[in-house]
């Protein structure tokens, strides 16, 4: 946790100001659609869950900084050898599936989210998979279980992008 919070610390201005309006970005392109935002285009035929509002929250606030770990920062600024991708040293990228692992497990935890804060019976795909019975009696009771699947996604992307920020910190050059 130490090491997390280090690797922050270093973090540049761009990184936080990315990681802030991703955040916000992110919750609401959750929120709208899943009519957790109450809005005139998307409706819900179920009441929004209490728990609803901190997923929502939550998955902005570590999808945000998800973003933010992919900022590249100039050299010579606070954190320069934090943000980078693999080839930024001017080497040929590795075509490694590793890579982007984090990338992959951040969108299917931000996708698990959606359908966790979703109305069960608005979803077309439980609709058509389940029915509306189905929907109510068994989609949304797995909800909670698919919310606390996506927190953990996107916190375990977070924790691996993170931690190769730190160890595999680029040396500053100029």
């Amino acid at each position: 946790m130490r090491a997390f919070l280090s690797a922050l610390a270093q973090w540049s201005t761009r990184q936080w100001l990315i990681a802030f309006i991703s955040g916000i970005a992110i919750a609401i392109l959750v929120a709208l659609p899943t009519a957790v935002i109450p809005n005139p285009v998307f409706g819900r035929a179920i009441a929004v869950t209490w728990w609803s509002y901190p997923v929502v929250i939550i998955t902005g606030i570590l999808g945000g900084l998800l973003v933010g770990t992919y900022v590249r920062v100039p050299v010579g600024s606070t954190g320069a050898s934090m943000g980078h991708s693999p080839g930024d040293d001017g080497a040929e990228p590795q075509p490694d599936a590793e890579l982007d692992r984090p990338s992959k497990l951040g969108m299917a935890g931000g996708l698990l989210s959606f359908f966790a804060v979703g109305c069960p019976v608005c979803n077309k795909l439980v609709l058509v998979a389940l029915g509306a019975t189905g929907a109510v009696s068994w989609f949304a009771p797995l909800q909670p279980i698919l919310a606390i699947a996506s927190i953990v996604l996107m916190a375990y992307a977070l924790r691996l992008r993170v931690r190769g920020q730190v160890a595999c910190a680029l040396p500053v050059t100029r």
